[in-house]
């Protein structure tokens, strides 16, 4: 008989989701678990249903990001502020059309109001 053990649950593999730790067999990040947990709310029984995980690496990623917090917490941060600055280097084309059509609409809005 094998006994898992706590570290049998998470690995760390060159060229597997950027090298960052995850849930052993599995490209969830223990970064992904960390924030679904952390900062959505999210339970440890829903995050392994949703995601077809066992309570024990739910667990397990959740035990290795409280003891390595702070570097998963700088790596998350960094993720935010490169997304903030693509989002600045890259306009939302939806938000641009958007914007040009609404004097469009505007007029379209005061033309057919009557003002009689």
């Amino acid at each position: 008989m094998t006994i898992k053990t706590l570290d049998q649950h998470i690995e760390v593999t060159p060229g597997i989701s950027g090298g960052k730790p995850r849930v052993a067999g599995h490209r969830i990040t223990v970064q992904d678990i960390a924030i679904w947990h952390e900062r959505l709310g999210r339970s440890a029984d829903e995050i392994a249903a949703e995601y077809d995980l066992t309570l024990a690496a739910v667990y397990a990623a959740l035990a290795y990001y409280f003891d390595h917090r702070a570097e998963i917490d700088q790596a998350i941060a960094e993720g935010q502020a490169f997304a903030e600055a693509l989002r600045q280097r890259t306009p939302s084309k939806l938000l641009r059309k958007l914007q040009e059509q609404q004097p469009r609409v505007m007029r379209d809005v005061v033309d057919s109001v009557d003002f009689s």
